[in-house]
Parts: C-alpha cells; sequence; structure tokens
C-alpha cells in the first residue's frame, strides 16, 4: 500500500499544498454524500430533491464539495474545530470554538436555517454547508490539535515523498486506497454498527479528538511505513461511513420535524 500512497500523494501535492484544510477531498465528500443518500427516509429524500431542484441537475454528491469551493475567510473557521492536548478531547465551547466559530458551531447554525421558515435559496445553501461539514467533523485531523494545526505542521516522509499529517488523511488514503474508489465504497458499505450512537456534533468531534490522541496516530520518524498502513487504514471507511449515517439521521431529523 505504501507505494500506492507515494503515487497518490505525488498526484495530490499541488492540490492540497494550498488548501491545508479541504477535508477528505471531493471523492471523499461524494462517498459520504451518496452513502447519506442512501440512509434518508422518503419523506427526507423528497424535501432534499425539492431543494436540490433550485440548481437543476444537482445531487447531493455534486454539492459535497460547494463549502470548500465558495470558502471565504468569514466561512474558513467552520471546516474545523481544535482541541488543547491537555483537555482529554473534552469539548468546551468556551475554550475551543469561541462565538461558535467552529466546525460544531456551524453544524448547529446551519441545521437551525434548514428546519427553519426561511426562504428555500437560504435552506439549500444550509443544506450543502451541512452535507460537506458533517464530513469534516469525522476527519479526525479536523478535530485535531492546536499546536500542530491539526497535523499541517507534522512533516512526513511516504516513500521519499514529502507531505504532512493532514494532506495523508485528507487525500492520500482514499486515493491510495487498494482497488481503487470502487473498492473503498464497498468497504463502506461493509460497515457495521457505527461504535457509538452519538447524535450531537460535539461528541462526533470528541470522536475524531479521541483518534488522534491514539498511540501511534502520529507516525514514529515521521516516516510511513506498512505498520502504520495496516494499523490506520482501516480506520477510512468507518470514519466515511459514520459521516454518511449520521448525516442522514441529521437531515432525516431535521427535514421530519417541519
Amino acid at each position: 500500500m505504501i507505494r500506492t500512497l507515494t503515487l497518490a500523494l505525488a498526484c495530490i501535492a499541488a492540490v492540497v499544498t494550498p488548501h491545508p484544510t479541504l477535508a477528505w477531498g471531493a471523492g471523499g465528500h461524494r462517498l459520504i454524500a451518496e452513502h447519506a443518500q442512501a440512509h434518508l427516509k422518503p419523506a427526507a429524500r423528497a424535501e432534499v430533491e425539492r431543494l436540490l431542484a433550485l440548481e437543476p441537475g444537482a445531487t447531493l454528491a455534486s454539492v459535497s464539495a460547494w463549502a470548500d469551493e465558495t470558502r471565504t475567510p468569514a466561512t474558513a473557521a467552520w471546516h474545523f474545530v481544535n482541541f488543547p492536548r491537555d483537555g482529554d478531547c473534552h469539548y468546551e465551547a468556551q475554550r475551543v470554538c469561541v462565538a461558535s466559530n467552529c466546525v460544531v458551531g456551524a453544524i448547529e447554525r446551519q441545521r437551525e436555517v434548514l428546519a427553519s421558515t426561511a426562504p428555500d435559496g437560504q435552506r439549500l445553501d444550509a443544506l450543502k454547508f451541512l452535507v460537506h461539514l458533517v464530513g469534516d467533523v469525522h476527519q479526525p485531523l479536523h478535530a485535531g490539535f492546536a499546536d500542530d494545526r491539526g497535523g499541517n505542521a507534522f512533516q512526513l516522509q511516504v516513500d521519499g515523498e514529502g507531505t504532512n499529517l493532514h494532506a495523508l488523511w485528507d487525500s492520500a488514503l482514499i486515493q491510495g486506497w487498494p482497488g481503487g474508489p470502487a473498492a473503498l465504497r464497498s468497504a463502506v458499505d461493509r460497515v457495521g454498527a457505527l461504535p457509538s450512537r452519538a447524535t450531537r456534533p460535539q461528541r462526533w468531534a470528541e470522536e475524531s479528538c479521541r483518534i488522534v490522541a491514539s498511540a501511534g496516530f502520529y507516525p514514529p520518524r515521521h516516516t510511513l511505513d506498512e505498520a502504520y498502513a495496516a494499523r490506520w487504514s482501516p480506520e477510512l471507511p468507518g470514519r466515511l461511513a459514520a459521516a454518511g449515517r449520521r448525516l442522514a439521521a441529521l437531515l432525516n431529523a431535521t427535514l421530519l420535524q417541519r
């Protein structure tokens, strides 16, 4: 798998360098959106499709990267939350999400808009934000530690190729998945019951942070080897599946209560 990861890193190097917080990459976000679509209840699916019809041809998958494509200085902080290393991955809004300006606060605000009687155009934007941001909070390093900027400052060598830990998790693990996108999609579909039934975005962030805090998550000697790939690659389908199913659950609960 290391050779495949090396090729993936070479392909994405020009993409990830200027955009250090694009979680999962477009392929990962599309996969999450497709997985969520399959778990929507009929009434929620109908409302999603009605809103998406405001942009002819749009699907959950096609709008899943919109929040990155339209990112501004005002929305940049909506894509992540940084925990302190001395906080035991415990979410305290006053400490890690001041003025709700983080991915957790953004999900909560956009859900309120989607559930409201706001004009359909605003609700469509809220839907597009939610499709993306729920994916973001499940990328472990989008709920990582402040001192290394979610792994962006942790430099890494993969078979002689330079990268950083954040880029590895954003895109290289996905693009380097053995068998390609179809094999990864099958692995996501095969994920069984989620390890946690957490329904609140702050709990999802804590869950991601605990992965980052696990022993061995930061590769020793800043070098990726087969042992690291074997240990951590299996986390990928679980995080993508959790994002898709929780996104579907959030949309079902939000749209069915209107």
